[in-house]
């Protein structure tokens, strides 16, 4: 196994995957970067990152800047002489800090590059109806998510799949890519491969950050279109819509719907309560709301839901947003 120096640098879960095939696979790594403690739960107590936690465990060096250029945190990290920088689900890095070890840096992104670069990339592969994504290791560079690609892995996307679901598939796989990736750069048998050598760059699809307002469904789209955007947005921001039960409007969230194939009768928008279900009249074809949940309950199959509740044919939407 090489003895080459490697500094980690992540936080959340998807990143602690990474950082612990590493360890298992016995690279040398003589240091982790992390975000600083933020306050969470009611209490608002200082929660340490999943990364931190990973790193402790494996009595690794930690650094936690706020500031990445911050002369103090350049020359700690400096000071631990990193051979290559491996990134997995962390911050933008200021060129010094990238451009600091003799190999570079590295980054794992949850998209098969060129295509969804930015800070959703599943979220969208799965929104915009993608038969397969994947994860891709490459060099960074000055512009986000485009230096040389090393190597790539793919995963199927069912219907079946959301968001979370991928998630889960990719981080996973990710780990194992990262280490191949560790392997090969050191054997020297893996080069980059410039992205536009891949594809022109009018072609890329890309992913911007996902925000609440994504899941404000617009039911004058297709079915197929609303059904990936639920599917996509789950488990989250989360899908929502607006709807009258009684005289008062209240946000129904949507956490599964079920195509029909059955052809829209009544204006786009046209909620209708059928044998104990919720169907929605979509641009196209009826789409069947799963599994939904009322502000103050928990999420429920709609059957159980209109056990216990009266909702009204009504029309929810008619209009783009």
């Amino acid at each position: 196994m090489s003895t080459k120096r490697i500094v980690f640098l992540g936080t959340p879960d998807f990143a602690v995957a990474s950082l612990e095939a590493m360890i298992e696979n016995g690279f040398n790594v003589v240091g982790v970067v992390t975000m600083p403690d933020k306050p969470a739960g009611r209490g608002h107590q200082l929660q340490p990152s999943p990364v931190k936690e990973s790193a402790i465990k494996h009595n690794l060096p930690l650094l936690q800047p706020s500031n990445l250029k911050d002369p103090e945190f350049i020359t700690e990290l400096k000071n631990w002489k990193a051979d290559i920088q491996v990134v997995v689900a962390f911050r933008m890095l200021p060129e010094i800090v990238w451009n600091m070890p003799s190999m570079g840096t590295i980054n794992l992104h949850g998209s098969l590059l060129p295509n969804y670069r930015g800070a959703a990339p599943i979220h969208w592969a799965v929104i915009n109806g993608e038969k397969e994504t994947g994860v891709t290791t490459f060099q960074l560079k000055h512009e986000i998510d485009t230096g040389a690609i090393l190597k790539q892995s793919k995963t199927v996307i069912s219907d079946e799949d959301t968001t979370g679901s991928v998630y889960v598939r990719l981080m996973e796989q990710g780990a194992e890519l990262l280490v191949d990736t560790l392997n090969g750069l050191f054997e020297g048998s893996v080069t980059g491969v410039p992205q536009h050598e891949l594809m022109d760059e009018k072609d890329i699809k890309h992913a911007p950050k996902v925000f609440k307002h994504h899941g404000d469904i617009d039911w004058t789209t297709s079915a197929r279109a609303i059904f990936n955007r639920v599917r996509g947005l789950q488990p989250f921001p989360g899908a929502f819509t607006t709807i009258k039960v009684g005289e008062k409007s209240t946000v129904l969230k949507l956490k599964a719907t079920t195509l029909t194939h059955i052809p829209s009768s009544l204006p786009t928008g046209s909620l209708e309560v059928i044998d104990h279900e919720l169907i929605v009249h979509c641009a196209d074809e009826q789409l069947k709301l799963s599994v939904v949940q009322l502000s103050g309950k928990k999420p429920m199959p709609t059957r159980d839901l209109l056990n216990g509740v009266r909702i009204e044919n009504q029309l929810i939407s008619s209009q783009p947003k």
